[in-house]
C-alpha cells in the first residue's frame, strides 16, 4: 500500500495540540553566506501565530532584516520512525521592536516555560528579568505561507 500524504497529516486541532505540547521550535533563516543558519528558540502560540523573542543583535535577526523569511520546525518521537512527527512552516518574519509588543511576549514565554497558565501572575524574578532584557531583546511574529505535517503514529505501525 502507497502512503497517502493525506494519512498522516495533522488537522488544525491536532496541530495546535502539537504546539502546545512541545517546547522548542527550530527556526532556519539564510545566513550571510547563503547557508542556512539553524537556532533553536522558545515560543508561543500569540493570535493564532508563533512568536519568541530574541536578542536584536543575534545572527538570526541579522539574517531576518535582510531576508524576513525562515523556515520553522517543530518535531517529536525521534527514537522510533512509528512515532515520527512535527510540523515544518515557511513563514514571513515580522521583527517587533515595541517595548509593550516585547515585554508581553517575554511575559507569556515566562509563563509557558514556568506551567502557568495563560494571564497569570509571574514571579517578580520573572517580570524583572523580562524588563532587563526588554530594551535588547525583540519579538520574532511568524506567519506560515506553507505547512507541512506528518504523524507517523496515524500508520498504526505500517508503511
Amino acid at each position: 500500500m502507497a502512503l497517502k500524504r493525506s494519512q498522516i497529516t495533522l488537522s488544525d486541532d491536532e496541530m495546535q495540540a502539537f504546539f502546545d505540547e512541545e517546547r522548542v521550535v527550530t527556526i532556519a533563516t539564510i545566513g550571510p553566506n547563503g547557508r542556512p543558519h539553524l537556532m533553536p528558540l522558545w515560543y508561543v502560540v500569540d493570535k493564532g501565530l508563533i512568536a519568541g523573542w530574541t536578542f536584536g543583535k543575534s545572527q538570526k535577526v541579522r539574517n531576518l532584516e535582510r531576508v524576513p523569511q525562515a523556515t520553522l520546525q517543530i518535531e517529536a518521537g525521534r527514537d522510533r520512525y512509528q512515532e515520527l512527527r512535527g510540523v515544518m512552516l515557511e513563514c514571513d518574519v515580522e521583527i517587533l521592536r515595541d517595548q509593550a509588543d516585547v515585554e508581553a511576549i517575554g511575559l507569556a514565554l515566562a509563563r509557558r516555560y514556568a506551567g502557568l497558565p495563560a494571564g497569570a501572575d509571574v514571579s517578580a524574578e520573572a517580570r524583572a528579568g523580562c524588563s532587563s532584557r526588554r530594551p535588547s531583546a525583540w519579538e520574532l511574529r511568524f506567519t506560515p505561507t506553507r505547512v507541512v505535517s506528518w504523524d507517523h503514529r496515524k500508520l498504526g505501525g505500517g508503511y
